[in-house]
């Protein structure tokens, strides 16, 4: 077994209590959008070149889903229907669930938005913005002009 140390799962800890927070936000300030019957897992992590972002969403296909970037939180919208053939069935257990969803996750890293990738395989939504450098906390010269006498 790997260990990953304390600070890795502190730092996972953190993550998914403020995911919780966040969609449990969005869930109130978008009204009937959200049920709160089910979020998509997410994950992000970078590369040298490239921010990704994996969604599970299985069974969900891609007319029914809505990506959005609004500010620094990447929005994805849509909703899991259930199948034709389970209507007016009796069910003994029902786990898997269905209904619309809003997930939202915060980008934290200079991104170019508008040349993302997505890419839907298996259930799960990939979506890939390239680096841009981060310009913040770089010291920037000024030229400083000596004043004119008169």
């Amino acid at each position: 077994m790997v260990d990953i140390g304390p600070f890795v799962e502190i730092s996972r800890i953190q993550s998914e209590i403020n995911r919780l927070f966040d969609n449990l936000l969005e869930l109130k300030s978008s009204g009937s959008e959200g049920t709160g019957e089910w979020l998509p897992n997410a994950d992000v992590f970078e590369t040298s070149e490239e921010l990704v972002v994996k969604f599970e969403v299985p069974g969900v296909g891609t007319k029914d889903l809505s990506l959005t970037i609004n500010g620094n939180n990447l929005v994805l919208r849509g909703e899991k229907k259930r199948s034709e053939s389970s209507r007016g069935a009796k069910y003994h257990s029902m786990e898997r669930p269905f209904g619309k969803f809003k997930r939202v996750v915060h980008i934290s890293s200079p991104v170019n938005t508008h040349k993302a990738k997505t890419e839907l395989a298996d259930g799960v939504l990939q979506i890939s913005f390239p680096k841009v450098p981060d310009k913040r906390g770089e010291a920037v010269p000024i030229n400083i002009k000596i004043a004119e006498r008169s």
